[in-house]
């Protein structure tokens, strides 16, 4: 029985003296867990109980309790430790490799993992397992890598491994923060040789207030995003997203930062001293000081002489530098130094940074001989490729970056399988740092590091200034190609990637710049900084021999983005924003350079721009687009190229030009057509033609009727003449019911003529159904009925075009006078010269015998009557026919008429139409006007309407 079941069996063994207890014998594993009692009975062996010890640290930081344990798992590691904040555990474990250390550089490296598991899921890939690592787990390795590097003792070149595994996952914190301090209480415990503790915080800000280790949620309302990590005296690393901060309050936030994050060093150093290893003596690789000073004194002089002269080039300083190496290696090789040969490429490399260091801070002139505030020549060039959504061209000195922008469908928008933060991303970057772009041989392979690092600095710094979504609704990628490299090649990517935005149409705020600072410090031996001097746009070769590289990315608004790397162990947090401002005055000159070439979003008129469309359908239309298994959508988007997403109601489609766009709007269209709207333009097919018009399918399967009436703004005879079956037409839709019944016109598409149409007296009657006779008024000469002029249409629309509009707006007085008599008395002769062109002829002939004034009646000409035989139906109702009917209803323009057998008719009001001499009088006929429901009247029908509704005439008019 074991000691816990023998505890559980009999209550007095629990309290045993200290002495007879296990851990006062020190049985103990390797692994310093207890052994259990052995077993009572030797035939049947039951496993002892194994217990564990463990210990924790906790503190509060913020709001938020934090737990440090090491001891109950991963006890093999060197170092191990389990860092929890709620219910988020991130372990983070080291190693170090135990040979001796052949080279002349660290080789750590630093794996951070997010697996499923962490979140309950289980992986939506094909092997249903985690494989290459993402980019965010590179960005997150990365984020441990840059604070831990630094304080590595110098001459350690021992190969370290650290992995950070996230266990579990609440999502309401992010996983990087904690693993960066587990790694560093990890590597406290180690008997790894390293500088440390450290700690890191991340800093939010909301409505002004700054929050320590805002949650996700709170990160999403945040507009700042700042990551810092510290010793207790210094800065080690910087990382910011920004909605463009001023440079004051990012200070604020920075010197916020640093007490926060100390909170984080002592718990690591009380779980060091309970639980950390003795630290082991490794070898270091340090350059023997007899051996400096020999090759200093062969090959300095040489240096200098190169690495002061600005007329040199970036590959001709490193030519000349290795021809002075090839001098001093023969040197030595004729004084058989086989130990100062082995170290010389270390040993010249030193001298060179001794050289290059101590002309800036002495005289104050950098390699290519400018001043320590001062930008290298910029060239912008925006639209460098014409046929491309987007790009630009941007050198800085001899840095040369290519960027272009192309826009796609929401749909295109990348998915992220983090295990915080969004699932989708709507706006990428890519860095592409070639071979060729420093003139080397290398091979392409998959995700790089320094690559995804640089591409997603700059992609936050333009982040910043980008439409939200709601009113952009496109997908945005950035590929930026590095061309030729000598130093800020992502800042020049910022640069390039703002101006190919505004290239593409995108509606920036403001354009984003950025530049890189460096530092060259001089220290005394106990390591403190005695002068320093801050530079302005540092080259390659000043960032490597430089012990700052500080990227300042933003507006002339404000910072968007920050990414603080150094060298030595840390640097004072005044020097860090004093570099702040020397950023922001190179920022402001790489911006007029800028905005000299472009300040505007581009306007994409042209035939070549991509287009988005958004259109509203029902979700059973939508079906039927996307068809069995998505076919008839990829069909549409194999056959055009463009790119179809469907959301609740909504059909998004971008297309990669208007003639693309077109393709794919006919071919919805016809399968399931669009919202049909009064007033919408349809293309449609001809399907059949009636005598009183002509059907046709449009939009996606609907139909509608073309009427005669709606064909031509010219009296047509035969539908035939003008439509055929299967010929498409583009119609307007004019009228639709409650029923769904659609009335289209095609008329209404074309100008309209001179002619007077259909409806230009009242509606439904032709002006082909007149006569124009004289009447003599009191006032006038009587004209025989001989002298009638049948006028022509076009006579009749010039003179009565302006009174009939006129008719038409009123509806309560029943005279409508356009000019007076005295009034044309007075422009009588004005009018005179222009009368041969107002009048018709036979008309303007009876002027001298008519007077002041001669009325028309316009009547319906009726030249057939006939009695009707036996209940007046739709049948056998004829023009002609004469009936007695009733008032139905009185309307403004006529009345409706019950003709009897359920047969409705129309009597209209008549209108005078008196010409005076120059003047056209419409009035109101002064006769019966006191109608009421039930009336009797004797009409005769004198015509049928567009719709077949008899037209009546009272019995006694003439």
């Amino acid at each position: 029985m074991s000691a816990v079941a023998a505890a559980r069996a009999n209550p007095l063994l629990k309290s045993l003296p200290p002495f007879l207890t296990w851990p006062h014998l020190r049985f103990r594993t390797i692994c310093s867990g207890r052994l259990g009692f052995a077993p009572s009975d030797p035939d049947h062996p039951v496993a002892g109980t194994k217990l564990i010890d463990s210990f924790k640290e906790e503190f509060e930081i913020g709001t938020s309790l934090i737990t440090l344990e090491t001891g109950k798992i991963a006890r093999f590691a060197n170092g191990a430790v389990v860092l929890g904040t709620g219910e988020t555990k991130v372990l983070s474990t080291v190693a170090a490799s135990k040979g001796d250390a052949l080279r002349d550089f660290l080789p750590l490296t630093v794996d951070y993992q997010e697996k499923q598991f962490a979140q309950s899921l289980i992986p939506t890939t094909f092997m249903r397992r985690e494989g290459a690592p993402k980019e965010r787990e590179l960005l997150c390795g990365r984020l441990i890598d840059r604070p831990i590097r630094p304080l590595f003792p110098h001459g350690f070149y021992h190969e370290v491994q650290v992995m950070a595994s996230v266990l579990s996952s609440d999502g309401r914190h992010d996983p990087d923060v904690m693993a960066a301090n587990a790694t560093s209480a990890a590597l406290m415990l180690s008997d790894i040789p390293w500088g440390g503790p450290i700690g890191m915080i991340r800093i939010g800000r909301i409505d002004g207030h700054f929050i320590v280790n805002p949650t996700m949620d709170e990160l999403s309302l945040s507009d700042l995003n700042l990551v810092y990590a510290c010793t207790k005296e210094k800065t080690l690393m910087i990382d910011v997203q920004a909605r463009e901060i001023t440079e004051k309050d990012l200070e604020a936030g920075l010197r916020m930062a640093h007490p926060e994050a100390v909170k984080y060093l002592e718990p690591q150093i009380r779980l060091a001293a309970k639980a950390g290893k003795q630290k082991k003596e490794y070898q270091l690789s340090m350059l023997s000081q007899k051996t400096l000073e020999k090759v200093g004194t062969l090959a300095e002089a040489n240096i200098k002489a190169v690495f002061t002269d600005p007329s040199y080039g970036k590959f001709e300083r490193g030519e000349a530098l290795e021809n002075i190496m090839q001098d001093v290696k023969q040197q030595l090789e004729l004084e058989g130094d086989e130990e100062s040969i082995k170290i010389l490429p270390k040993a010249i490399d030193t001298v060179r940074k001794q050289v290059v260091r101590t002309r800036i801070i002495t005289e104050g002139y950098r390699l290519d001989g400018r001043h320590l505030d001062e930008v290298r020549p910029i060239y912008c060039e925006a639209g460098h490729l014409p046929i491309l959504h987007g790009s630009a061209l941007f050198n800085r000195g001899d840095t040369q970056v290519l960027c272009t922008v192309t826009l796609g469908a929401p749909q295109d928008a990348q998915r992220l399988d983090a295990i915080v933060g969004p699932s989708t991303k709507r706006f990428m970057l890519h860095y592409s740092f070639p071979p060729f772009c420093i003139n080397e041989v290398g091979k392409r392979t998959g995700l790089n590091r320094r690559e995804v690092g640089h591409g997603t600095l700059a992609e936050k710094a333009l982040l910043a200034v980008l439409p939200p979504e709601d009113e952009f609704k496109y997908t945005v990628r950035i590929n930026s190609e590095v061309m030729a490299s000598d130093g800020s090649t992502s800042m020049a990517t910022v640069c390039g990637g703002s101006m190919a935005l505004m290239d593409a149409g995108i509606p920036l705020r403001e354009h984003v710049a950025g530049v890189s600072v460096g530092l060259v410090t001089e220290i005394d031996s106990t390591g403190e900084i005695t002068d320093y001097r801050i530079l302005t746009d540092i080259l390659g070769l000043e960032d490597h021999l430089g012990d700052m590289d500080f990227k300042i990315a933003g507006t002339r608004s404000g910072i968007t983005a920050i990414q603080l790397d150094i060298k030595p162990a840390g640097i004072p947090l005044d020097i860090v924003c004093e570099s702040l401002e020397a950023a922001r005055k190179g920022r402001l000159q790489i911006l007029e350079h800028m905005e000299r070439e472009i300040s505007t979003p581009r306007s994409k008129d042209d035939r070549n721009a991509p287009r988005l469309a958004s259109l509203r359908y029902s979700n059973d239309a939508l079906r039927r687009l996307i068809g069995p298994l998505g076919a008839i959508r990829k069909k549409i988007e194999e056959e055009t190229g463009a790119r179809l997403s469907v959301s609740d109601e909504t059909l998004t489609i971008v297309a990669k030009n208007q003639n693309v766009m077109d393709k794919v709007l006919e071919k919805v269209d016809s399968i399931i057509g669009r919202e049909i709207t009064v007033g919408g333009i349809y293309k449609g097919v001809v399907t059949s033609i009636k005598e009183y018009g002509a059907f046709v399918e449009f939009g996606g399967g609907q139909y509608g009727l073309l009427h005669i009436s709606e064909l031509s703004h010219e009296p047509v005879t035969r539908i035939s003449d003008l439509l055929s079956i299967g010929q498409q037409i583009s119609v307007m839709c004019i009228e639709q019911d409650v029923r769904g019944n659609i009335k289209l016109s095609l008329k209404r598409m074309s100008p309209r003529s001179a002619s007077l149409e259909v409806d230009a007296i009242t509606p439904e009657v032709n002006v082909s159904d007149f006569i124009v006779s004289k009447e003599t008024s009191a006032n006038a000469q009587s004209l025989s009925s001989s002298d009638s002029a049948q006028l022509d249409a076009k006579s009749v629309a010039d003179l009565l075009s302006q009174a009939v509009s006129t008719l038409k707006d009123s509806s309560t007085s029943p005279d409508f006078r356009i000019r007076s008599v005295a009034e044309c008395d007075e422009e009588e002769e004005r009018f005179k010269s222009t009368s041969n062109k107002l009048w018709p002829s036979k008309l303007k002939q009876s002027q001298d015998t008519c007077s002041s004034s001669s009325t028309f009646n316009v009547v319906p000409d009726v030249k057939d009557e006939t009695k009707a035989k036996g209940p007046i139906s739709a049948k056998n109702l004829k023009l002609g026919t004469t009936v007695t009917a009733k008032v139905h209803q009185i309307r403004a323009l006529g009345l409706v008429l019950d003709l009897g057998g359920g047969v409705r008719g129309m009597y209209r009001l008549k209108y005078e139409v008196v010409f005076t001499m120059f003047v056209v009088i419409v009035k109101q006929d002064h006769g019966k006007t006191d109608y009421a429901v039930g009336d009797e009247l004797r009409v005769t029908c004198t015509s049928f309407s567009s719709k077949g509704i008899p037209v009546m005439s009272l019995e006694n008019d003439d």
